[in-house]
């Protein structure tokens, strides 16, 4: 095995295999070097799993409303092993789609845990191998994308213990079905859960420090989100403090403060989602000098960090924590390595999903922050309820929100809620990235029936023009 490549890229997550892929194409020389199973965190553990996890959710949940849809359905019982062991299935086969691309683009994968130090080049990448024997290896690049973990608050007792209170990749494969359930953090992974478990029966409370659940989201789509996981079972908590948490014999408790009032709040287990914090540890950054901020590393646009010839990517930089983002950063950084001349991110543009039930998906500025902007805005709205593919699928709860630019006709955001707009939201994001007006996407012709033909609508009802509300 060679010692010395062109790009050395320390993670194999979506950020650092795509990257590997896109430098073999470029015609350089690439190693990645992963301390667990290649596809990082997101195909093992995150992104891929908990979708299968929820698709599971959704089937069983619909089978709860087979009379509905004029079948019947009776009887239906759910194993809770069987349902992870699908999901671990498809991480399996997804890390082997990554162990074949690695192949076919000739990359070389080093296995083991990475440090750096001061090389000839840009850094000299050691690695310690799972015999604990060390080798090293040189690189005129290097590239950081060594992800991110869950956030903890070990002061408020919000530390996970694997058995009462777990992380996300405990709840994934929990050492035992919970019969009640506590999440701390309403963003997308708490959200994610509490909706999976909530549809297999789980009384779930979800305990939010903010005024409202996925607060990242426009205060509309958060609004009926809530009202709607409401109805779906889940307990929603905004507007409150979590100051201490604990395992029992029984299970957990938790002293939490609303409003100025104290309480306990008790379950047999907990969940920990309030936020998360990259890999920067071990690395050797001090020694290198890599700028670092709030648990992550300081890159500009094309993933440069401070260090001469030493680059991140991914969650590693901070938010947004979204495995899309990492690769196309992973992209801008080594095509500017290479000496093309990419864009830089461009974050506005980067959508977001969450696989919820209902699900959430926005891009670009909510109305509040465009108007704190100083833009003048025009905003459409369009409800499921007035689309006909809704209605059939029996999905008509939902609402697709647009915010545009009063003066220019500039897309400046749009945020979705209900059934596969995780799947929609790509239309919104294309017509960003194009620069598209109001005027291109209401000339365009949205097929029928679909949900999409919603899209078109919201966009109408900006400028007076909706016709099925």
């Amino acid at each position: 095995m060679s010692t010395s490549f062109d790009v050395i890229i320390i993670g194999s997550g979506p950020g650092g295999y795509v990257t590997a892929i896109r430098a073999s194409q470029l015609g350089l020389s690439a190693a990645i070097v992963e301390r667990d199973k290649l596809g990082g965190i997101c195909l093992n553990w995150g992104c891929i799993p908990t979708k299968a996890l929820l698709r599971s959710a959704e089937v069983y949940r619909n089978f709860q409303h087979a009379k509905d849809f004029g079948l019947s359905a009776e009887g239906v019982k759910f194993d809770p092993q069987a349902v992870v062991q699908r999901s671990r299935g498809v991480a399996g086969r997804m890390e082997k789609g990554v162990q074949y691309l690695m192949k076919k683009n000739k990359i070389t994968v080093i296995e083991g845990e990475a440090r750096l130090e001061k090389g000839a080049s840009a850094a000299k990448v050691v690695v310690k191998g799972k015999d604990g024997k060390e080798a090293a290896y040189e690189a005129e690049h290097v590239i950081l994308a060594t992800g991110a973990r869950a956030r903890e608050i070990p002061a408020a007792g919000l530390k996970a213990d694997g058995k009462r209170i777990w992380t996300y990749r405990d709840a994934m494969a929990p050492p035992a079905w919970p019969e009640s359930l506590l999440v701390f953090g309403s963003g997308a992974i708490g959200i994610e859960f509490a909706s999976f478990y909530a549809a297999f029966g789980v009384k779930v409370t979800v305990v939010e420090l903010l005024d409202r659940v996925l607060p990242v989201e426009d205060e509309e789509i958060s609004a009926f989100a809530k009202k709607r996981f409401e109805k779906e079972g889940l307990t929603i908590r905004t507007s409150t403090e979590a100051k201490a948490l604990k395992a029992t014999a029984e299970g957990v408790e938790a002293i939490v403060v609303s409003n100025g009032k104290e309480e306990t709040l008790k379950a047999s287990h907990a969940i920990v989602a309030v936020g998360i914090t990259g890999n920067i540890e071990s690395l050797g950054l001090e020694a290198l000098g890599a700028k670092t901020e709030r648990g992550h590393i300081v890159t500009d646009g094309y993933g440069k960090t401070n260090v001469a010839g030493l680059y991140a990517i991914g969650d590693v930089t901070g938010a947004p924590w979204l495995a899309h983002k990492a690769s196309h950063e992973g992209v801008i950084c080594i095509e500017a390595i290479a000496g093309q001349k990419p864009h830089p991110m461009i974050k506005e543009r980067i959508p977001g999903c969450t696989y919820s039930h209902p699900q959430v998906a926005s891009v670009g500025l909510t109305e509040a922050k465009a108007k704190a902007a100083g833009r003048e805005v025009k905003v459409g709205r369009f409800p499921f309820v007035g689309n006909g593919r809704a209605i059939a699928l029996g999905e008509d709860q939902g609402m697709v929100k647009v915010v545009f630019d009063a003066k220019s006709g500039e897309l400046l955001g749009a945020h979705m809620i209900g059934a596969e707009v995780t799947e929609l939201i790509q239309g919104y994001v294309v017509a960003m990235n194009t620069e598209t007006t109001e005027h291109e996407l209401m000339e365009t012709v949205f097929p029928h029936p679909t949900l999409s033909e919603m899209m078109h609508e919201a966009v109408l009802d900006a400028y007076g023009r909706v016709l099925h509300v």
